[in-house]
């Protein structure tokens, strides 16, 4: 461990008092008369660092950062340029240590490419040792990513701040200077200065602290393991913690703000369970000796998974056992077990480039949901998991989609692949995968890719080659026994040996993760006869027929993993199509066959006519001889094929009608998720009638469910879920008795003056009841200021989105820009929120438009936050006119603003596909709902 020497000691001092005027010594723009010698965005590997000494000092009150940066440098070809990055530091006494001594440095910026080229007069030779030294100073960033500032209240008014950081995925550039590329892995000795009212910690265990002038402390850490820079984290603040070592010895600490310390047993109790059992399932010990969760105030996304010291959003890790709901708890587990799968999957073996961050993402998003159903089963996660392809599929019928490995160059690109493909899709894909070679297999072929890659990075092929001959265990040393014996019989369901040439996996997945979009597989059932064809569902209209267009449309071929049930056998069996077309047969005659057997394919299934007469059929008179899983994807695949015209609406209406019967959590979110947009649909376009008669069917099918439901907190996990959507849904579309009961409710809780305990599953229907008026509004918002429970502040902010009331929404979006009241990080999620009520809609484009600039500063162009903005306020627009309006103003901007982002694309898709739904299937549903009325008596709602 390196001390800073006393010259830097006075360096940090003065760089503190005088913060941003610091002079940059030795600095040269990019425009100078000195051509920068790099002409490209991904760094040269001439030179690569080896280790990092890093010292920084945040001052909290001056909001900016002084330190200095020591790289040892591995130098594989002779050069006078060592090309690195930085951006918006200020510079300082850049040197180069050689062994014969040390020389100066000339500082060139590139500020497009974010890079600094280190000039040598001299050449530097390669294959010696060699380390660069430079100081630096910024200010804290005021958005959420580099090292940021964050603030919060006490319950007393006191204003206080911390300093955290987010590198991922190209802002530890803003902080230090540094090869900010994942594959440029590197040691990390980090050091932070702070005053005496403030903790630090980072990565690793604080070793020691050494007392400075100034009643200053400077604490040192051990030095980490072989890391990219996207995962080097470090906090100053006045957190307080709680701890507890695992059964293999980690000692896990939650950190959060002193008040809300007592909201952290949960968070605590799980990571400890979670990170024992990926201890267990991966047979690779965690490498570091601790592991820090820390919930900061102020977040974008929803956590990071720093190695040893993974970040939070408060909501995202504090629970109240009296104020949080089992909703709230499920959603802390699997971010917990995400972020900590990425220990392994992210940090252990890392990506790369950007370009496959589905291998870190997709596999985190996999594992959460494997972790938390094994270490709370109760929660029943894997009924979950269905809505996460379903929710990719959304995105990845546009033409506008992206596949899985997408080739990317600048930080807007790597940004916008944070997205629903590289997450979801990528999860999706490794669970059909799973399936199909059956887990066991699935798990060795991990465990080898874990191994073979530890500290390491990769790209596809090395994940397929990790799965091929799976059953040779000559490079997993101490794999386990039961592994080894079965892989000695193992065989494939198709009946394929895996260890033969027969199946390659790379050939299969290939077709996954290096073409965009899904497929459709039409069955035609013909005596015993299988026909089966293969087609690219695409859901948005063809482009003109442009070159570029002509390539684009030549019809992909997937290879397909199939599974399929019959009404003649619960047997699940298996089958991979690898072509366009295919035929088998089966054995017997049947009544029914179910493709896609409990949604374990990333494909949507079209039985012909005569085919989904069947599924109709058999769900109305018997649907339990299908699973829940089994029933939901039939309602997702029907109206997909609504979608592009391959069934008409009234097949699809007909299929849900069924519902009235259903009980089982999954098919009747399922049916929510269908049925509701099209609610909102209508309700958009302002069709009164067609909007009461789809409102009364809705009430009528979930009627029976929504009236036996208790106003308390007993039941599963899953029936409270359930439970709360029922009865939000119910009261916000004006049920009578749910809207009464909620109202009593409300009076009573608001003459308590917030004191009487409601049950936590109703609360969100008592509170967008009691928003609907201006007392109950501000009295809901008051509350919302004086709240400490992150869980209630979130369901008063749905439910205050849900007002009538065009004013108070107006000024609760005004309120979250400013971020004193509402914290802007919140902003995103208030946006749509708003844009989802009828009467806020327009409020949210005409805020998102003029606030467009101050959004892409805090939020960053690119990001998962702005696409959600973006996406989340048009989504629901259906008329030229609002297209008209959505094009003029995303064209007016510069690329600088945006206006290249993917998500705008997906935008203007989605707004014609809404459009071309409308023209199709309005009248259509208006018929099916005016028969179905004169059909059946029903009563009165």
């Amino acid at each position: 461990m390196l001390v800073a020497p006393l010259c830097l000691v006075v360096f940090l001092y003065l760089g503190q008092a005088l913060g941003a005027q610091l002079p940059h010594l030795n600095w040269r723009d990019v425009n100078s008369a000195q051509p920068f010698p790099w002409l490209h965005m991904r760094l040269p590997q001439t030179v690569v660092p080896v280790h990092y000494d890093l010292t920084i000092h945040p001052n909290l009150t001056t909001l900016s950062f002084t330190g200095v940066v020591r790289i040892q440098l591995d130098v594989l070809e002779e050069t006078k340029a060592i090309i690195l990055h930085a951006k918006h530091l200020k510079t300082f006494n850049v040197k180069l240590k050689t062994p014969e001594g040390s020389r100066s440095l000339e500082v060139i910026e590139n500020s497009v490419y974010q890079q600094l080229a280190l000039l040598s007069h001299e050449v530097i030779p390669k294959g010696r040792d060699y380390e660069v030294h430079m100081e630096f100073a910024a200010n804290l960033s005021d958005s959420f990513h580099g090292f940021y500032k964050s603030s919060y209240r006490t319950s007393s008014g006191e204003l206080r701040t911390l300093a955290s950081t987010q590198f991922e995925a190209t802002f530890a550039r803003t902080a230090f200077p540094c090869f900010d590329e994942p594959a440029f892995k590197a040691n990390f000795t980090i050091s932070i200065v702070r005053e005496a009212r403030h903790i630090a910690i980072s990565n690793m265990p604080k070793i020691k602290t050494v007392a400075l002038p100034g009643n200053v402390f400077e604490d040192h850490f051990a030095t980490t393991v072989k890391m990219s820079t996207y995962l080097v984290a470090f906090i100053v603040s006045d957190f307080h913690s709680v701890s507890k070592t695992t059964q293999h010895g980690v000692k896990i600490s939650v950190y959060a703000v002193a008040e809300k310390i007592n909201q952290t047993d949960f968070a605590l109790d799980a990571a400890v369970k979670l990170l024992d059992f990926y201890d267990d399932y991966f047979n690779i010990p965690y490498p570091l000796p601790k592991q820090d969760l820390a919930a900061i105030p102020d977040f974008q996304s929803g956590a990071m998974e720093n190695w040893g010291l993974t970040t939070y959003r408060e909501s995202a890790l504090l629970f109240h056992p009296e104020k949080s709901s089992v909703t709230d708890k499920v959603h802390i587990a699997k971010i917990i077990a995400h972020e900590l799968a990425h220990q392994w999957f992210g940090n252990l073996v890392t990506m790369e480039w950007w370009n496959d961050l589905w291998l870190n993402e997709g596999f985190a998003k996999f594992m959460e949901f494997i972790a938390v159903n094994a270490t709370y089963p109760q929660f029943r996660v894997n009924d979950l998991f269905l809505g996460k392809c379903y929710t990719a599929m959304e995105v990845d019928s546009l033409r506008s989609s992206h596949p899985v490995s997408t080739a990317v160059e600048n930080p807007t690109e790597i940004q916008e692949m944070f997205d629903k493909v590289s997450y979801d899709k990528g999860a999706c894909l490794l669970n059909m995968l799973k399936n199909f070679l059956t887990p066991d297999v699935f798990e060795v072929g991990i465990l080898r890719y874990l191994k073979r890659y530890s500290y390491k990075n990769t790209a596809n092929s090395h994940l397929w080659e990790s799965l091929t001959n799976v059953c040779n265990l000559n490079d997993l040393p101490g794999a386990p026994t039961k592994q080894k014996e079965f892989c000695s019989k193992r065989i494939l369901p198709s009946g394929e040996n895996y260890d033969g040439e027969k199946l390659n996996i790379k050939t299969v997945m290939d077709t996954w993760t290096l073409q965009k979009g899904f497929p459709l597989v039409n069955i035609d059932l013909k005596s015993r006869k299988l026909i089966l064809t293969q087609q690219h569902y695409l859901m948005t209209e063809p482009e003109p027929a442009t070159t570029k267009a002509l390539v684009e449309t030549e019809t992909p071929i997937w290879q397909i993993p199939l599974t399929y049930k019959t009404s003649d056998s619960a047997t699940t069996h298996y089958h991979l199509m690898r072509t366009a077309v295919d035929l088998f047969r089966i054995p017997n005659d049947v009544d029914w066959i179910k493709f896609n057997v409990d949604m374990s394919g990333y494909y949507v299934v079209h039985y012909g006519k005569q085919g989904w007469k069947n599924m109709i059929k058999l769900l109305h008179n018997n649907h339990t001889a299908l699973s829940g899983k089994d029933r939901a994807s039939l309602i997702h695949d029907v109206f997909r094929l609504v979608s592009i015209n391959k069934l008409g609406l009234e097949t699809a209406l007909d299929l849900t009608a069924y519902l009235s019967k259903e009980t089982d959590i999954i098919s009747v979110t399922q049916g929510f998720q269908e049925l509701l947009p099209i609610y909102k649909l209508i309700q958009r376009r302002e069709l009164g009638l067609l909007e009461d008669s789809m409102k009364s069917f809705m009430l009528d099918l979930f009627k029976h469910l929504i009236d036996s439901q208790s106003w308390d907190d007993s039941g599963s996990a899953s029936e409270r879920t359930l439970r709360s959507s029922l009865l939000v849904f119910a009261c916000v579309r004006n049920y009578t008795p749910c809207v009464t009961k909620a109202k009593h409710l409300f009076n009573m809780w608001r003459d308590s003056d917030g004191q009487m305990s409601l049950p936590v599953d109703v609360t969100l229907a008592v509170y967008a009841v009691g928003a609907q008026t201006e007392e109950g509004w501000d009295f809901l918002f008051e509350f919302h200021r004086r709240a400490l429970q992150m869980s209630v502040q979130t369901r008063i902010r749905i439910a205050l989105a849900s007002s009538p009331l065009r004013q108070k929404l107006k000024w609760i979006l005004e309120q979250s820009l400013l971020g004193e009241v509402i914290k802007t990080q919140d902003l995103p999620h208030l946006l749509v929120s708003v844009s989802r009520n009828p009467r806020g809609h327009r409020l949210a484009w005409d805020f998102l438009r003029a606030n467009w600039q101050t959004l892409i500063k805090k939020f960053e162009v690119g990001s998962s936050s702005i696409a959600r903005m973006v996406k989340g306020v048009t989504d629901l627009y259906s008329t030229k006119t609002m297209l008209s309006s959505v094009e003029k103003f995303f064209s007016s901007l510069t690329v600088e603003m945006g206006s290249e982002m993917r998500c705008i694309q997906q935008t203007y898709d989605a707004i014609r596909e809404n459009i071309r739904w409308g023209e199709t299937n309005f009248s259509v549903l208006q018929s099916w709902l005016k028969k179905r009325t004169t059909r059946f008596t029903h009563e009165d709602l």
